[in-house]
Protein backbone atom coordinates (compact mmCIF):
# COMPACT_ATOMS: atom_id res chain seq x y z
CA UNK A 1 0.00 0.00 0.00
CA UNK A 2 1.33 3.74 -1.23
CA UNK A 3 0.10 6.26 0.87
CA UNK A 4 0.53 10.06 -0.28
CA UNK A 5 0.74 12.75 2.40
CA UNK A 6 -1.70 15.48 1.59
CA UNK A 7 -0.96 18.91 1.04
CA UNK A 8 -2.35 19.59 4.49
CA UNK A 9 0.12 17.96 6.22
CA UNK A 10 2.20 21.02 5.67
CA UNK A 11 -0.72 22.29 8.63
CA UNK A 12 0.44 19.54 10.86
CA UNK A 13 4.45 20.52 10.10
CA UNK A 14 3.98 24.00 10.69
CA UNK A 15 1.78 23.07 14.37
CA UNK A 16 4.94 20.73 15.16
CA UNK A 17 7.20 23.78 14.71
CA UNK A 18 5.02 26.27 16.28
CA UNK A 19 4.80 23.70 19.67
CA UNK A 20 8.91 24.00 19.02
CA UNK A 21 8.88 27.78 19.37
CA UNK A 22 6.52 27.46 22.64
CA UNK A 23 9.35 24.49 24.27
CA UNK A 24 11.95 26.96 23.46
CA UNK A 25 9.83 30.56 24.83
CA UNK A 26 8.91 28.93 27.94
CA UNK A 27 12.81 27.53 28.26
CA UNK A 28 13.58 30.93 27.49
CA UNK A 29 11.72 31.90 30.79
CA UNK A 30 13.12 29.46 32.73
CA UNK A 31 16.69 30.97 32.27
CA UNK A 32 15.13 34.58 32.99
CA UNK A 33 13.93 33.57 35.95
CA UNK A 34 17.14 31.76 37.25
CA UNK A 35 18.82 35.21 36.41
CA UNK A 36 16.13 37.22 38.23
CA UNK A 37 16.37 35.15 41.27
CA UNK A 38 19.57 33.85 41.42
CA UNK A 39 19.12 30.36 41.02
CA UNK A 40 22.05 29.08 39.75
CA UNK A 41 22.57 25.96 37.37
CA UNK A 42 22.63 22.96 38.09
CA UNK A 43 19.68 23.75 40.83
CA UNK A 44 16.73 22.44 39.42
CA UNK A 45 14.41 23.69 42.14
CA UNK A 46 14.86 26.34 45.03
CA UNK A 47 13.67 26.86 48.66
CA UNK A 48 14.43 30.16 48.69
CA UNK A 49 12.72 31.38 46.00
CA UNK A 50 8.83 28.78 45.27
CA UNK A 51 8.26 31.33 42.15
CA UNK A 52 11.19 30.06 40.73
CA UNK A 53 9.85 26.72 40.94
CA UNK A 54 6.79 27.67 39.17
CA UNK A 55 8.27 28.60 36.18
CA UNK A 56 10.98 25.57 36.21
CA UNK A 57 8.00 23.25 36.62
CA UNK A 58 5.52 24.54 33.80
CA UNK A 59 8.38 24.29 31.07
CA UNK A 60 9.46 20.64 32.66
CA UNK A 61 5.72 19.30 33.09
CA UNK A 62 5.54 20.41 28.97
CA UNK A 63 8.89 18.73 28.13
CA UNK A 64 6.98 15.72 29.80
CA UNK A 65 3.82 15.88 27.55
CA UNK A 66 5.86 16.67 24.81
CA UNK A 67 6.57 13.22 23.87
CA UNK A 68 3.15 12.33 23.46
CA UNK A 69 1.88 15.23 21.68
CA UNK A 70 4.22 14.71 18.63
CA UNK A 71 3.49 11.03 18.59
CA UNK A 72 -0.48 11.73 18.43
CA UNK A 73 0.31 14.81 15.90
CA UNK A 74 1.94 13.49 13.40
CA UNK A 75 0.45 9.84 13.44
CA UNK A 76 -2.91 11.18 13.76
CA UNK A 77 -2.22 14.12 11.09
CA UNK A 78 -1.27 11.65 8.37
CA UNK A 79 -5.43 10.34 7.78
CA UNK A 80 -6.75 14.19 9.31
CA UNK A 81 -4.49 16.60 8.57
CA UNK A 82 -6.43 19.97 9.46
CA UNK A 83 -8.71 18.38 12.04
CA UNK A 84 -4.66 17.56 13.96
CA UNK A 85 -3.51 20.68 13.51
CA UNK A 86 -6.59 22.32 14.93
CA UNK A 87 -6.09 20.16 17.53
CA UNK A 88 -1.92 20.77 17.79
CA UNK A 89 -2.95 24.68 17.66
CA UNK A 90 -5.16 24.45 21.06
CA UNK A 91 -2.81 22.00 22.97
CA UNK A 92 0.24 24.64 22.09
CA UNK A 93 -1.78 27.31 23.30
CA UNK A 94 -3.05 26.11 26.27
CA UNK A 95 0.56 24.99 27.25
CA UNK A 96 1.13 29.31 27.32
CA UNK A 97 -2.08 29.85 29.20
CA UNK A 98 -0.60 26.86 31.97
CA UNK A 99 2.42 28.50 31.78
CA UNK A 100 1.56 32.16 32.72
CA UNK A 101 -0.94 30.72 34.92
CA UNK A 102 1.96 29.40 36.90
CA UNK A 103 4.15 32.35 36.53
CA UNK A 104 1.67 34.29 39.11
CA UNK A 105 2.96 32.12 41.69
CA UNK A 106 -0.07 30.46 42.46
CA UNK A 107 0.17 27.00 41.18
CA UNK A 108 -3.74 26.46 40.75
CA UNK A 109 -3.42 29.05 38.05
CA UNK A 110 -2.11 26.28 35.83
CA UNK A 111 -5.51 25.28 35.52
CA UNK A 112 -6.07 27.73 33.22
CA UNK A 113 -4.43 25.86 30.75
CA UNK A 114 -6.96 22.58 31.12
CA UNK A 115 -8.38 23.24 27.82
CA UNK A 116 -5.67 21.78 26.29
CA UNK A 117 -7.05 18.39 26.96
CA UNK A 118 -9.74 19.00 24.55
CA UNK A 119 -6.94 19.54 22.00
CA UNK A 120 -4.88 16.67 23.25
CA UNK A 121 -7.58 13.99 23.36
CA UNK A 122 -8.53 15.14 19.54
CA UNK A 123 -5.03 13.91 18.65
CA UNK A 124 -5.39 10.70 20.42
CA UNK A 125 -8.89 10.14 18.49
CA UNK A 126 -7.26 10.93 15.23
CA UNK A 127 -4.15 8.54 15.77
CA UNK A 128 -6.78 5.94 16.76
CA UNK A 129 -8.60 6.39 13.65
CA UNK A 130 -5.75 6.00 11.50
CA UNK A 131 -4.87 3.02 13.29
CA UNK A 132 -8.28 1.60 12.67
CA UNK A 133 -8.38 2.59 8.78
CA UNK A 134 -5.09 0.94 8.55
CA UNK A 135 -5.99 -2.22 10.37
CA UNK A 136 -9.29 -2.01 7.84
CA UNK A 137 -11.36 -1.91 11.22
CA UNK A 138 -13.29 1.15 10.03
Amino acid sequence: MVTVLSPHYGYVVLTALYSWIMVAFLGVKVGQARKKYGVKYPVMYDTKEPIFNCYQRAHQNTLEQVPHFLVFLLIGGIQHPIFSAVCGVIWVCSRFSYAYGYYTGDPEKRLNGVYGYVGLFGLLASTISFALHLLQFL
